[in-house]
């Protein structure tokens, strides 16, 4: 294990450069293991959880759910306002902000993406109450695809480039998962679900969330400052990658619903409009049924 781990530490270093020293000894930071075990599990978990559950009844889970989500919001609010905040009294450059250009200010936005990071963990709880609810339509590709990466990705970031321009997309993120999690909060109680509406422009926030970053993140690419350009440019890709899926997600669950609901109200239109012909004949046939033909007078 720590022959791999030597390895691991000297194919990163030529391939990135150096480690940021100012995460040196923090949690989970040091040696990549434990962040790829735990996506070994996860993805294990994934693939096991048909045989699990095939045979048992769901769980509804909602109490702690309530919980779950109620928490990760409120870390979403404190990494958001914290980022929001750091961001500020750095004076960072929207263009381009190198990782070493604003002393205490970039410890601040280390120490909360380091949240983020560990965040990204936490979340992979997402997945284990789908599967615990039977709710398996839900762990689409795109899903583990999302949760995987960013535990990985997150870790690298941390380890490189932990402040700087690396700012910008988990600001939004956390933004973006305030809302989404206050929604799956209230979602998990079954007296709140139909008046939650605003699912559908969480997944619009999340898109426009990922084209912001590209805009962003190519700025750095156009005026270059001292933040890595590979960096850069493998956010742009990434961010391509997540905007395939989230629209493809987009059209294969919003578009069809919306095409199926037009489908069962012109259905319904259609049955209406014959039960109202059918009821309008209908209801002369009793008179019909009771009027006595008039007898001939006999003049």
């Amino acid at each position: 294990m720590e022959h791999f781990d030597a390895s691991l530490s000297t194919y990163f270093k030529a391939l990135l450069g150096p480690r940021d020293t100012r995460v040196k000894r923090w949690f989970l930071l040091d040696n990549y293991i434990p962040t790829f075990i735990c996506s070994v599990i996860y993805l294990l978990i994934v693939w096991l959880r048909p045989k699990y559950m095939r045979n048992k009844q769901s769980f509804s889970c909602w109490g702690i759910l309530v919980v779950y989500n109620l928490g990760l919001m409120l870390l979403s609010v404190y990494m958001f306002c914290e980022l929001v905040t750091g961001v500020w009294e750095g004076k960072y450059n929207f263009f381009c902000q190198g990782t070493r250009t604003t002393g205490k200010s970039d410890m601040k936005i280390i120490r909360v993406l380091w949240w983020y990071y560990f965040s990204k963990l936490i979340e992979f709880m997402d997945t284990f109450f789908f599967i615990l609810r039977k709710k398996n339509h839900q762990i689409t590709i795109l899903h583990v695809y999302h949760h995987t990466s960013m535990l990985n990705i997150w870790w690298s970031v941390m380890n490189w480039v932990p402040c700087g321009h690396s700012y910008f997309g988990a600001t939004l993120n956390s933004f973006i998962h305030v809302l989404m999690y206050s929604y799956y909060g209230l979602s998990s109680i079954p007296s709140m679900r139909p008046y939650l509406w605003w699912k559908k422009y969480i997944t619009q926030g999340q898109l426009l969330q990922f084209v912001l970053t590209i805009i962003q993140t190519s700025c750095g690419v156009i005026w270059p400052c001292t933040f890595p350009l590979g960096w850069l440019y493998f956010q742009i890709g990434y961010m391509i990658s997540l905007i395939t899926l989230f629209t493809n997600f987009y059209i294969q669950t919003y578009n069809k619903e919306a095409a199926s609901r037009r489908k069962d109200h012109l259905k319904d239109h259609q049955n209406g409009s014959v039960a109202a012909v059918n009821g309008h004949t209908k209801s002369f046939s009793p008179l019909e049924n009771n009027v006595k033909p008039r007898k001939l007078r006999k003049d």
